[in-house]
């Protein structure tokens, strides 16, 4: 029997964290570079994982 697993849209920092690993500070320093796409709405940080994704399809390198 498969499980049906449901991904959040929408990631706190804290969720972009546990899922792929950039620290906190990190995040903070490629949004304040304008590297990573995020949304804010009011006092929060909020990043659309079909963003994401496409971030990083955008930016892979290509190891031969």
């Amino acid at each position: 029997m498969q499980e049906k697993t449901t991904l959040k849209r929408w990631l706190s920092p804290k969720d972009l964290l546990e899922e792929f690993g950039f620290s906190l500070n990190n995040q903070a320093k490629l949004r304040s570079q304008r590297k990573i796409p995020f949304s804010k709405m009011g006092h929060y940080i909020k990043y659309d994982r079909v963003k994401i994704d496409k971030w990083f399809e955008n930016n892979s390198i290509d190891v031969a």
